[in-house]
C-alpha cells in the first residue's frame, strides 16, 4: 500500500493517515509502584522501527515528554533531528515529583521550560504540534498554559498546538476548546472498542480542527495476538489495565466483529485501523510501533470499509463494547 496523506484541519500540515505512536519506545518507567511504560524495549530496534516507518511513508510521529520520562523524545531526536520531512507532535503537562508521584502542571513557567527541554531531546528548532497532555477545563480557564503556548508560537518554538483529550471523559474539554475557538486539533481515543469520541468528529471537522486518533489497537487487544491466557509483566501498564477478567470478556465481545476480516481479506490489525480511517474527520491514526515488523504491518493493509460495515461496528458499541471498557 502506498501511504496516503490527509490535511491536519485548517493548518498547512499534510500528515500520513497512519502515524507513529511513540509511547512504547519510551520503554519502562515507573511512577512509584505504578508502571507508566510498556516494559523493556531495545533502543536499537526502536531506532530501526522509526526508520522503517519513514520508509513506509509515515511522516507523523507522536510522542510526549512523559513517555519513558523523555526517552521516547530522545530516540526520535537521534533518528530524525531537525529534518523537515517529518512532522513531530509532542505533549506537556505531566511530570514526576521527587517522591515519584505523578503531578500535572500547566503553569506558564513549566510549559515553557518543558518545551525547551523537549526541543533539546528532539534536536529540533520547532515542534510542529504541541499538545496539552489531558489538561482539564480548569487548566484552560486559568489561562497560564494558553499564555505559554502563545509565547512559544511567537518565538517559533512551536508551529501549532492542540489538546490531547482524556481517555474516558473527553467532552468537557473538547467543548471548551471548540466554543472558545482555541488551538488547531484534538488527540482523542477512537477504536472499535472505544467509540465514545465519535460524536466529536463532525464538530471538530466543521471548525477546521485536525484529529489524531490514539489507542487504535486498545493496548494490543485489537491485533488478535492476545488470548485469554495472556499475562503482562509488573513493569507493563497493561498488567492493571487488562487483568484476566477484562481481557477475557473483551475477546469474547470482539467475536462479533472479526468475520469482517474474511470479507475484506485483511488482518485484525488492518480492520481495526481501517475502521478509524473510515471517518473522514480523522487526520491520522497513531498505532504504537516498537519494531520494524510492526511499522510494516501497521501501514501495509488499510482497506476502505463500506458505510454499511462501519455502521455495523458502531451499532455494537453501547450494548457490547462499552460494558467491557477499562475505566481507569
Amino acid at each position: 500500500m502506498s501511504m496516503k496523506y490527509r490535511p491536519f484541519g485548517n493548518t498547512d500540515l499534510m500528515v500520513s493517515e497512519v502515524g507513529f505512536g511513540a509511547w512504547a519506545i519510551g520503554g519502562p518507567a515507573m511512577a512509584g509502584n505504578i508502571p507508566i511504560g510498556w516494559g523493556n524495549v531495545d533502543d536499537q530496534v526502536s531506532r530501526e522501527a522509526l526508520k522503517e516507518a519513514h520508509r513506509q511513508g509515515v511522516n507523523f510521529y507522536d510522542t510526549a515528554d512523559f513517555y519513558g520520562l523523555g526517552h521516547s523524545e530522545k530516540l526520535i531526536g537521534e533518528v530524525f533531528g531537525n529534518r523537515d520531512d517529518v512532522i513531530i507532535a509532542s505533549k506537556v503537562g505531566h511530570r514526576l515529583k521527587d517522591d515519584g508521584v505523578i503531578q500535572v502542571d500547566y503553569s506558564k513557567k513549566y510549559v515553557i521550560e518543558a518545551c525547551n527541554e523537549s526541543l533539546q531531546r528532539l534536536q529540533r528548532d520547532t515542534i510542529d504540534l504541541y499538545q496539552l497532555h489531558t489538561a482539564k477545563v480548569a487548566d484552560l480557564e486559568n489561562g497560564e498554559c494558553l499564555e505559554a503556548l502563545d509565547k512559544l508560537q511567537q518565538e517559533g518554538k512551536i508551529r501549532y498546538w492542540g489538546l490531547s483529550l482524556h481517555t474516558f471523559e473527553p467532552e468537557p474539554e473538547a467543548e471548551f476548546i471548540l466554543s472558545h475557538e482555541l488551538g488547531n486539533g484534538f488527540q482523542l481515543v477512537l477504536n472499535i472498542l472505544n467509540q465514545q469520541s465519535v460524536p466529536l468528529l463532525d464538530k471538530a471537522a466543521k471548525q477546521g480542527m485536525g484529529v489524531i486518533a490514539r489507542m487504535p489497537l486498545q493496548f494490543g487487544v485489537l491485533t488478535g495476538k492476545f488470548t485469554k491466557e495472556t499475562r503482562f509483566g509488573p513493569d507493563d501498564h497493561r498488567s492493571f489495565r487488562l487483568p484476566p477478567d477484562i481481557l477475557g470478556r473483551t475477546l469474547d465481545a470482539l467475536e462479533k466483529v472479526w468475520p469482517l476480516t474474511e470479507k475484506y481479506g485483511c488482518s485484525k490489525t488492518e480492520l481495526s485501523l481501517s475502521f478509524i480511517l473510515s471517518f473522514d474527520a480523522v487526520s491520522t491514526v497513531i498505532p504504537g510501533i516498537k519494531t520494524p515488523h510492526q511499522a510494516r504491518e501497521n501501514t501495509s493493509g488499510i482497506v476502505r470499509l463500506s458505510d454499511e460495515d462501519r455502521d455495523y461496528i458502531t451499532s455494537l458499541y453501547e450494548d457490547l463494547f462499552k460494558p467491557v471498557l477499562v475505566q481507569k
